[in-house]
């Protein structure tokens, strides 16, 4: 799987439909695959209230 930006809303109605779970001891699974999912902020950091609510995500492979 290669590094993939999605939508808040894509990102939403991928855990909707099951494609992405929240599995308690791997972490997050994409089609069974580890993955991370990083906040992509279009303003500073520093300046963000909610580091979790962005407009998009990153979702990268985890490599072991």
């Amino acid at each position: 799987m290669e590094e993939q930006i999605v939508s808040k809303d894509e990102l939403v109605e991928m855990f909707s439909l099951g494609v992405l779970e929240d599995h308690e001891v791997r972490g997050w699974l994409l089609y069974g695959q580890e993955i991370q999912i990083i906040a992509l902020h279009e303003t500073d950091p520093k300046y963000v209230q909610d580091v979790t609510n962005a407009q998009y995500y990153k979702l990268v492979p985890v490599k072991k």
